[in-house]
């Protein structure tokens, strides 16, 4: 049976989960930094739908002294880190004391361009977000490249064999702790390094489920499309579906 308390997803359900690591000794570490033999945490968050809710998790970790490394995607039709709300919201996760890094989607791309292309993407979310990207993360990663490469397109790669294989690594992917709770991982009990991937969504979203939290996320981005709809084309009410 797990030893892991019962620690929800929601916003101070983050915050008792890195306290709940830190009293056993671990302290934030970039993933330049961070050796796999020490109580080194990389606190890593992959921002797959919202940006607001990274921006909201930012603040939150700056208000309790944690730094991590937010990855962004360049391709998706969620956000667009070039508008206006996205580069303020990337301006204030740099600004709370946080690193930025490319989310890269390998599918998109021949898998013999995957440096090339890498590099193309960092170069436009370096211009979008004016700030150096020294890593990358995969977005839904290939198999072949866990635990692979060290480096991709020169930048440091977060599923290289040092940080999935070398240390433990947890992720609470599809809101859950799909693989095992991070406070039963081996690496824990044996004060080694840990990578903790989570996703703002799943922590900062409103609703008590996944799936809740994914049709309230739905809701308010169809509700921001309306209003842009009808800024932008005055033929279109906001709020007036028969318009």
């Amino acid at each position: 049976m797990s030893a892991a308390p019962d620690i929800a997803f929601t916003p101070s359900g983050y915050i008792a989960l890195v306290e709940r690591l830190r009293a056993r000794g671990y302290r934030s570490a970039a993933f330049a930094d961070a050796d796999p033999a020490q109580a080194h945490l990389i606190l890593r968050h992959d921002i797959d739908m919202s940006l607001d809710a990274a921006a909201e998790m930012a603040a939150l970790e700056a208000e309790h002294g944690m730094s991590a490394t937010y990855f962004v995607l360049v391709r998706s039709e969620f956000y667009n880190p070039a508008s206006a709300a996205s580069r303020a919201a990337l301006r204030a996760i740099g600004a709370a004391g946080h690193r930025l890094g490319l989310h890269f989607d390998a599918a998109l791309h021949r898998p013999d361009a995957l440096d090339e292309a890498a590099a193309a993407e960092c170069a436009l979310l370096e211009s979008a977000a004016e700030a150096r990207i020294e890593t990358i993360s995969f977005h839904r990663p290939p198999s072949a490249e866990i635990g692979g490469r060290a480096r991709l397109a020169g930048r440091i790669n977060a599923y290289a064999h040092r940080f999935v294989r070398d240390m433990g690594y947890c992720s609470d992917s599809r809101g859950a702790w799909t693989h095992g709770h991070p406070l039963d991982h081996p690496a824990v009990a044996e004060g080694r390094a840990l990578h903790l991937l989570t996703h703002p969504i799943w922590w900062m979203g409103e609703g008590t489920t996944a799936t809740e939290k994914l049709r309230r996320f739905l809701g308010r981005r169809c509700t921001m499309l309306d209003r842009e709809l009808a800024l932008h084309c005055t033929i279109h009410v906001a709020g007036n579906p028969h318009a």
